[in-house]
């Protein structure tokens, strides 16, 4: 028994049971004991995006946290980007970085760094194993700061306090306290402002946006004849029979214009609503000035149980009736001709299976998937939260681990996708059922959409050159293949939706290319 065996022993026991991992020196110990720990599934990432990515969509389905297994500081740095993303959404994480033993950090060999300075921003709880005696300590209260918060945690394990020995111990599962609900006197105050007769809205984020907590909230929102707005959440429910709030657009002149009417906000599981980035000559803030905001519940408090209490509040019945969008996409004819961005994500949602997951890093492509969502088969959505592009691929792979039994499909932008291509790999060796969809327009336009919004209007040779992906254009049939994942090319809606049909009717990974 030594520190690395503790490490597996406490995450079980916790009921931990995956660790996505990138190792190196520094961490042998943790993967023997690894291999002592067959019921803990490892899962090989080639790099440390792919790592926290596909963690943060296990953890998003799963809802509890998954382990990282990251190499020092470089490797943590590797994965911070995606460390972002989750935090952003507020996922569960642990992450165990590996470290130097503590008495060679002196001899400041190539691979020592300060390890919690390029952890803490990306992280709301970070920690250090001194001894081997430290560890069963550090990782529970990683674990308590994962779950509660919700969020990153990232535990630092030198290699002495890995191979160190120790006395075995009987491990106990860490008792998580009850999430509290709103406070009362914010309850009265929402419920005051919402049946005011102002024009009023309800903003929801986090567990609100599926299941009984988000028909709660349209049965709220349609009693009360006010406006239901959803922020971007990390799981998001859609499709028909499910309550369909408005989203809040990504541009700033729509969202101004969206939420122009409006004279107060309550916030449940939501913050006040800001532009991605500023703008010349355009305000920061979305709602209009004046413009009364209630801040209700946030994440980490019980909101499920805040949306029930403010019901009551409201006299709004649990058994009200709530209305839903119905199935329509199916009954969509069937585009024809060249492909567009538009008639990718139409052939998309028209045969969209039940149940499936879809992981959105379509940037600027998947504007009609999103249109049409609440009249396709019901489905979760998983979005890119924290704007750090690459999150696709290994996002689908982690969804997938999670849940096995579920189509999951990834709507991918072909420049992002370049971030973490190696999450092909992964999910090829796990056999995962995943169908890839990259809409292939050899560009970064998200970026030429930026230009234009800052006023530039016209691109030179330098700046089409930081912003199209031709010269040489990538081959993805073939990149998709030499990471083990088959794959076909679609020009044509009829290419598509016969490539995407063959897929979503076989297991495993699949990749198509929408030349568009």
């Amino acid at each position: 028994m030594n520190g690395a065996d503790r490490l597996c022993d406490v995450l079980l026991a916790n009921g931990v049971d995956v660790c996505f991992a990138n190792p190196g020196t520094s961490e042998m110990h943790f993967v023997a004991a690894l291999d002592r720990k067959p019921e803990l599934r490892c899962i090989l990432g080639l790099f440390e995006g792919v790592v926290t990515g596909a963690a943060d969509g296990y953890a998003r389905m799963a809802e509890k946290p998954a382990a990282t297994l990251l190499h020092t500081g470089p490797g943590l740095a590797n994965g911070l980007a995606n460390i972002h993303n989750a935090k952003r959404a507020r996922t569960p994480m642990i992450n165990i970085v590996g470290d130097h033993a503590t008495y060679h950090l002196q001899y400041d060999a190539p691979l020592t760094s300060d390890i919690e300075s390029l952890a803490r921003p990306m992280s709301h709880w970070v920690g250090r194993a001194q001894t081997a005696g430290d560890v069963r300590q550090m990782v529970e209260q990683a674990y308590l700061a994962a779950c509660t918060t919700p969020g990153i945690a990232t535990m630092i394990l030198p290699g002495d306090a890995a191979w160190n020995s120790l006395e075995p111990e009987e491990v106990t599962p860490v008792r998580l306290p009850a999430p509290e609900p709103a406070a009362s006197e914010q309850l009265l105050k929402a419920a005051a402002a919402l049946r005011s007769g102002r024009r009023a809205a309800l903003m929801i984020g986090g567990a609100l946006t599926r299941g009984k907590p988000l028909e709660m909230a349209g049965r709220i929102a349609q009693t009360l004849g006010i406006d239901l707005f959803v922020q971007r959440s990390g799981r998001n429910a859609g499709g028909a029979g499910r309550v369909a709030p408005k989203p809040i657009p990504y541009r700033v002149d729509s969202a101004i214009d969206a939420l122009k009417h409006l004279d107060v906000v309550v916030l449940c599981g939501a913050t006040e609503p800001v532009g991605f980035f500023a703008y010349p000559g355009k305000p920061s803030t979305m709602l209009p000035p004046g413009c009364e905001i209630i801040a209700l519940a946030e994440q980490g408090q019980d909101l499920a149980t805040t949306i029930t209490h403010l019901a009551d509040e409201l006299g709004v019945r649990p058994d009200a009736p709530v209305a839903t969008p119905p199935l329509t996409t199916p009954n969509l004819p069937m585009p024809t001709g060249r492909l567009t961005a538009d008639t990718v994500s139409t052939i998309i949602a028209k045969l969209l299976p039940e149940n499936a997951i879809v992981c959105d890093e379509a940037i600027t492509s998947g504007g009609a998937f999103h249109a049409l969502a609440p009249g396709a088969e019901p489905h979760e959505v998983l979005p890119l939260m924290g704007g750090a592009i690459g999150i696709g691929t290994p996002l689908a792979a982690g969804a997938a681990i999670a849940c096995p039994d579920r189509k999951v499909i990834g709507l991918q932008a072909d420049g992002s996708a370049m971030y973490t291509i190696q999450g092909l790999w992964t999910q090829a060796r796990e056999n995962l059922d995943v169908v890839t969809v990259v809409y292939s327009n050899r560009a970064y336009a998200i970026l030429q959409d930026e230009m234009k919004n800052v006023g530039v209007n016209h691109f030179g040779r330098n700046a089409s050159r930081m912003l199209n992906l031709d010269e040489p254009a990538l081959d993805w049939l073939s990149l998709a293949r030499s990471f083990g994942v088959d794959a076909g090319r679609a020009e044509t809606t009829e290419e598509l939706a016969r490539l995407f049909t063959g897929a979503l009717r076989n297991r495993g990974p699949f990749l198509i290319e929408a030349v568009i």
